[in-house]
């Protein structure tokens, strides 16, 4: 019994992108006046009906009084006003309909482009924002207007429209509705002035309107939808493992070479993979010399590249320096590529070509002869004349450019002519040709390739015409000079092509070298970077640097608005239009701004930064005269836009590792702080409670009743000094602690001292060794104070009944020493080391005595904080006893006045 079949996986990803968003409903039609708003119009009252909230963000009726008494009773969505070039006209307010989340929006004419100032370029792209908000559209196009049957619709009717709609819109279209009118049926609409009026008619039905393209582009429009049907029903039978014949996974790559216009097959690509219904791919071929130029941003093959974006295709930038058409083929062996489709290089003589030779014709020359194993498609993009002169401009307007290397070729063909003549009779004739190689090596080896053959030809010519018989003309009598002369040409060609070669590749290595140092000194001082603030300004810094530009950098503050937190050259504000693309940019994960298809308007490009599926801020660069980033330029700076979120997102995690480091001990601290107080503060408690509990008795003595109530009043003390070690050390923890320093007697100090400790000192026996001459420190002596108690105290606790108690001061080096030794078992082996942390207690060696295990802590932060040092270890060598030892500044009158 065989197994049921599953839905696979990735039939199921576009029922996933779907859910949350609107659903899309386009009316389709082959030409204006189909009747397509009006059908849109009527679907949207049955809507209605329903009980559907309608808006009509934009309708065109054209005057149409059918149109406008169907739009009669629908709401309708004032427009914004929009100021160009003078006039005042009206575009859909994006933000007004995604702010009052209608259930259905009618949006007219899909493939309009919008005036610029606005959310985006085209209308189309207005649509998927608004369908991300969860809003249902009905729109309209006509068949001409689908990206890639531009061009047919172009060879049909004789008119390139130039508003047009990527495919894979209509891909996510829910529904397409074909509005179908027959031609005569149109024609007969447009003289009758319901299409257009009477003059514009008669020009429509003599020109786009003829009846032979409407019924072409009827077919067109037939087959679109169809395609359309036919692709819903390939993804239902995916969705729900419905068995069916499955095309194979060979794909098609079309293949944009340097600087080829290869928007038509771009488009031949996309429709072949669509009736084929395999995957696409699109190869963008460029040299690292190409990238670092800075004025390839209008360049026809960027163009073409965006259109393969927007069409679906998967878009490779492959890098290529010696031999581009074995790579493609490389590529296309690798994704296993059936079809190869590459734009036809325009004709050119044949001597042009060998003097000029472009990447283009040496990648289609290349692909005929190695591409045995696949298909290739040759594409011709029907330019009109007057686009290829417009692009033939910018080549003129170089020609002064162009120009520029041969006179610098003659001149050092001349300047070498005059040498060789004047060493003519110290060096052989034959000889002479050496000079002329140098020059064409060294033309070759700083020029390029193109001078270095008009230095060989200007070398053969000259060294014909002054250096062979008959001399100062170009014949030659000898049949053996004849062939030097002939292998001199060919030698010097050969040389100048492999040493610029050898020069190509030098400049090629160091772009790559240059590129790799960018990156690599972005990342080194980003992982140098500590906090935010370091990792912006080595992101602003950097960038603006490398790429010689304006850069700025934008993060969400704590309410989740972007807001500037580092730009090079400084920026604090920004116009409502550039935060508006940077916002986009931040808000939907893409591009945004100058050279992207989102703000187009806007004088900055914004890239998302984007680290673990999670938006972090945008980064931002503008040029000085307003250019678009070149391919180059883009790639470096999307590059180090990973980078830079990466980075942050670094930073990020440090800081919540440190909160929770901090949340952590904080915890153990409070923890041992609560365990602390309840088990030592419960012993001077219970003796409290247990000596009032005595002199309520009755019948004690006055011995007795004078007994207890000293233990109340040593069990007291000692509270006390329990309860203001805790406040010491929360006065120390917060850094809320004042020195009030002066010049103190040190043995006034150890007299205070041992007068507080009176109960528990008794029966130790203290020796006291401070010289009655010794300066005073520089200290707060109640603070000083408070750090001798607590010594004194833990001295007490484990020197062991009768033991000496030693205090003992000198003066060294502008310090005064104090040390405090006691008799008693010492420190566990390594404990001098922690005996200064809190809640830090000997539980082993020194009898394991209760306290806070706050006492010397207390006294390490007070006597830091007067500029000192603290320290512990053993009297003795094997370990007895325990001295402490502190340093802290003796009084200077100088530095006191």
């Amino acid at each position: 019994m065989s197994e049921p079949s599953r839905p696979e996986p990735e039939a199921l990803l576009p029922e996933a992108r779907r859910e949350g968003r609107g659903r899309l409903k386009v009316f389709l039609g082959a030409a204006p006046g189909v009747g397509k708003t009006f059908a849109m119009l009527q679907a949207a009252r049955d809507r209605a009906a329903e009980g559907v909230s309608v808006l009509a963000a934009v309708v065109e009726t054209h005057g149409r009084a059918e149109t406008e008494a169907m739009l009669r009773g629908v709401e309708v969505l004032p427009r914004r006003t929009v100021y160009h070039q003078g006039h005042i006209l009206q575009e859909m307010d994006v933000d007004a309909l995604i702010a009052r989340l209608p259930g259905l929006a009618l949006i007219d004419e899909l493939a309009h482009s919008n005036l610029s100032g606005g959310r985006h370029e085209k209308r189309w792209q207005d649509v998927e924002d608004v369908l991300a908000a969860g809003i249902d559209v009905y729109t309209t196009m006509n068949v001409q207007h689908v990206e890639t049957l531009n061009d047919t619709v172009a060879r049909i009717t004789g008119i390139r429209v130039r508003e047009t709609v990527p495919d894979q819109v209509l891909e996510l279209a829910d529904e397409i509705e074909l509005i179908d009118l027959p031609p005569d049926e149109l024609i007969a609409r447009l003289r009758a002035g319901k299409v257009y009026v009477q003059d514009q008619a008669a020009r429509a039905v003599a020109n786009f309107f003829a009846k032979g393209n409407l019924t072409a582009l009827r077919e067109l429009a037939m087959r679109t939808a169809a395609d359309r049907v036919d692709a819903q029903l390939k993804e239902h039978m995916a969705a729900n493992a419905i068995e069916g014949p499955w095309p194979t996974q060979e794909r098609i790559l079309v293949v944009l070479p340097e600087g080829a216009v290869g928007r038509d097959a771009v488009r031949i690509a996309r429709r072949s993979a669509d009736r084929a219904r395999v995957e696409w791919l699109a190869v963008a071929l460029t040299s690292l010399r190409a990238e670092t130029r800075r004025d390839l941003a209008g360049d026809p093959g960027t163009s073409s590249l965006r259109l393969a974006e927007r069409l679906g295709a998967e878009v490779t930038v492959l890098q290529t320096e010696r031999d581009a058409a074995q790579d493609v083929l490389d590529f296309a062996q690798r994704y296993n590529v059936r079809r190869i489709v590459v734009p036809r290089p325009a004709p050119r003589a044949r001597l042009a070509r060998w003097l000029s030779p472009s990447p283009h014709e040496a990648v289609v020359a290349g692909l005929l002869r190695g591409a045995t194993q696949f298909e290739l498609t040759l594409v011709t993009d029907e330019e009109s004349p007057a686009r290829q002169r417009q692009r033939r401009r910018p080549a003129r307007a170089d020609l002064r450019a162009q120009l520029r290397p041969l006179g610098l070729v003659a001149l050092a063909v001349g300047a070498t002519t005059l040498l060789a003549l004047g060493a003519e009779r110290l060096i052989p004739v034959l000889s002479l040709s050496l000079l002329y190689m140098t020059v064409v090596v060294a033309v070759a080896a700083t020029l390029g390739r193109r001078p270095s053959v008009a230095a060989a030809v200007l070398s053969f010519l000259a060294y014909n015409l002054f250096f062979t018989d008959p001399r100062m003309t170009l014949q030659i009598w000898n049949r053996g000079q004849f062939v030097t002369l002939l292998l001199f040409l060919a030698v010097s060609i050969l040389t100048g092509n492999l040493a610029a070669r050898l020069r190509d590749r030098a400049v090629a290595q160091r772009a790559i070298s240059d590129r790799t140092r960018k990156l690599y000194d972005f990342s080194r001082r980003a992982a140098a970077a500590a906090s935010v603030d370091d990792v912006v300004w080595a992101a602003v810094s950097h960038v603006a640097a490398v790429l010689e530009c304006h850069s700025i950098l934008l993060l969400p503050d704590e309410n989740g608005q972007l807001a500037i937190v580092g730009a090079f050259p400084p920026e604090d504000r920004m116009e409502p239009r550039e935060l508006s693309a940077a916002t986009y940019a931040h808000a939907h994960g893409e591009p945004a701004g100058k050279g992207s298809e989102t703000l187009p308007a806007s004088r900055w490009l914004f890239l998302p930064l984007l680290a673990a599926e999670r938006r972090i801020g945008v980064l931002g660069l503008a040029y000085e005269d307003g250019r678009e980033p070149p391919p180059g330029d883009r790639r470096l700076v999307e590059a180090l836009a990973d980078q830079v979120a990466l980075a942050l997102e670094r930073v990020r995690l440090a800081d919540d590792l440190a909160q929770i480091r901090v949340a952590s001990e904080t915890e153990r601290l409070r923890t041992a702080l609560l365990s602390s107080v309840s088990h030592d503060l419960r012993t001077p408690l219970v003796s409290i409670l247990g000596a009032a509990e005595g002199l309520t008795q009755p019948g004690l003595t006055a011995e007795a009743r004078g007994t207890l109530a000293e233990t109340i009043r040593d069990e007291g003390d000692r509270l006390d000094r329990y309860i203001q070690n805790l406040l010491d050390m929360t006065r120390l923890g917060h850094g809320a602690l004042t020195l009030k320093t002066h010049a103190t007697d040190l043995r006034e100090l150890v007299g205070s001292a041992r007068n507080r400790l009176r109960g528990p000192l008794r029966g130790h026996p203290m020796e006291v060794a401070i010289p009655v001459d010794m300066a005073p420190a520089q200290v707060d002596p109640v603070l000083i104070e408070q750090v001798l108690v607590n010594i004194f105290e833990n001295a007490c606790k484990y020197a062991g009944p009768g033991r000496a108690i030693r205090i003992a001061a000198r003066p060294s080096r502008g310090r005064a020493v104090l040390s405090v030794e006691d008799e008693g078992p010492g420190l566990p082996p390594g404990a001098a080391a922690h005996v200064f942390d809190m809640f830090w207690r000997a539980e082993q060696g020194d009898g394991g005595q209760a306290g806070t295990g706050l006492g010397l802590a207390i006294c390490k932060g007070i006597v830091e904080a007067h500029g000192g040092t603290i320290r512990a270890g053993a009297v003795h060598p094997d370990g007895r006893g325990t001295r402490i030892v502190m340093e802290l500044p003796l009084w200077n009158p100088e530095v006191s006045a």
